[in-house]
């Protein structure tokens, strides 16, 4: 017979979480206003308690930015496992320290600080290499268990999939070991360079990293949202010879060649392998998919999704893998997360190619070297991705043009009532519903 202690380390997997997920909520009866899910493509803005501290080594950051990434319309779409209406949802967010729990020494009250997208407890075996996104400590999901045979970190916002922890697209947002999470921002660096500092930058730096683009390689990058577009500015940074990017979406195929890339339409262009091949006889040395699990291009995928007979699509890791040169490098920085048919494993065994699962970027290990050695210096400027800014007040129409790639959205600052004014450069904010379609 099963006991209670039983069922809660089911739950909780092999290895017991330090942090809970739900907070304490703030005397008074005080209210924010946040972005919560409740049902496939129904988001909205609502009116939610405002979190206090709730364990001793908390910190409550009042928003001042936050965003939309392309991996949440996995949840628009219903498509993560473990959603639960009125969840709060965003992993990308930085503001000020609001209040401090007992136990934190390193911030102050007002501090300006980016909190990286997952939790991290900082010192299990995985986050004393700053590997933080593989954390055994900060996860309670017995699913993410039971599919993966262990667990990695819980992420902000991202369902009891990823731990079931509140998210950022609000205006207040309780910090698990803020010592360890979040990430002071000095003076100089204004809120558009940073906030990107929580997931797209590390994000896409890592799978250039990760995957080892070399001096003098060919790399291809498949999906042109902000981490492809950041990816294919990361590799030439690396020294990257030539850049390839391939999309659909007309804005975004323009950026990557405004920004100096060879660009693929594969609306226009039906077998990408093909077309590669005859840009690069060789075979590419790299290819990093950092598009989506969820729009299936064939008939056959279509149908398989439709069926539920699979969660993720392989056509664009089978386009890569035939694509690259024997022993070449096939990165995966896309947010896969479940089963597929129709892999080409023959074609990966034959050619020796070395496929790359990146796995959820650890921020911790590249945050301080992007602030410090690339944002700073002028090296790398997040900015060129901003196309819009709008309130928090309009996150669920946002989610809908997004979704729909209205108005030319690549990625969009999303202001609150703590944000400061636009720095130079940076759009000024706008309503969703001006956008023109």
């Amino acid at each position: 017979m099963q006991t209670a202690a039983n069922v809660a380390q089911a739950r909780m997997g092999k290895i017991p979480t330090v942090v809970q997920e739900q907070y304490k909520v703030r005397e008074g009866g005080s209210t924010m206003k946040a972005l919560a899910w409740f049902g496939t493509e129904d988001v909205r803005v609502i009116d939610v308690p405002i979190p206090d501290i709730t364990e001793p080594d908390d910190v409550i950051v009042q928003v001042t930015g936050t965003t939309i990434c392309g991996s949440d319309l996995h949840l628009y779409h219903g498509e993560i496992l473990a959603l639960q209406k009125g969840d709060i949802l965003g992993h990308e967010f930085m503001g000020k320290v609001d209040r401090i729990g007992p136990n934190v020494r390193n911030l102050k009250l007002g501090q300006r600080v980016v909190a990286s997208f997952q939790i991290a407890c900082g010192r299990c075996r995985y986050c004393q290499q700053k590997l933080s996104s593989f954390c055994d400590k900060t996860c309670s999901s017995s699913l993410q268990n039971y599919l993966y045979g262990e667990r990695d970190a819980g992420f902000f916002g991202y369902s009891h999939f990823a731990g079931g922890f509140p998210g950022g697209q609000a205006e207040y947002v309780r910090v698990p070991l803020g010592e360890v999470n979040l990430l002071p921002i000095p003076d100089d660096v204004p809120d558009e360079k940073a906030l990107y500092l929580s997931d797209v930058l590390p994000t896409s730096y890592h799978s250039i990293v990760d995957t080892g683009v070399e001096e003098g390689d060919t790399v291809a990058v498949w999906g042109l949202g902000p981490i492809g577009q950041c990816v294919a500015r990361w590799a030439k940074l690396k020294g990257a010879s030539r850049v390839i990017c391939i999309d659909e979406v007309a804005a975004r195929l323009e950026m990557a060649s405004s920004g100096g890339f060879e660009v693929v339409d594969f609306s226009k262009e039906k077998d990408i392998p093909k077309k590669l091949r005859e840009l690069v006889p060789g075979g590419l040395d790299v290819a990093i998919d950092s598009s989506t699990f969820h729009a299936p291009k064939t008939l056959l995928h279509k149908g398989l999704k439709l069926l539920m007979l699979e969660t993720d699509v392989p056509e664009v890791v089978n386009e890569m893998i035939v694509s690259v040169r024997k022993m070449g490098r096939c990165g995966l920085i896309a947010a896969y997360a479940g089963f597929t048919n129709g892999f080409n494993i023959g074609a990966l065994m034959e050619k020796g190619v070395r496929f790359i699962g990146n796995g959820q970027a650890p921020v911790h290990k590249y945050w301080e070297e992007l602030l410090h050695d690339y944002i700073r210096p002028g090296e790398f400027d997040p900015r060129f991705m901003i196309t819009h800014r709008v309130p928090l007040e309009d996150m669920a129409k946002l989610y809908a043009a997004f979704d729909k790639r209205v108005g030319g959205v690549v990625k969009v600052f999303v202001e609150t009532k703590f944000s400061s004014l636009p720095s130079e450069g940076c759009p000024k904010a706008t309503r969703v519903t001006d956008w023109k379609a």
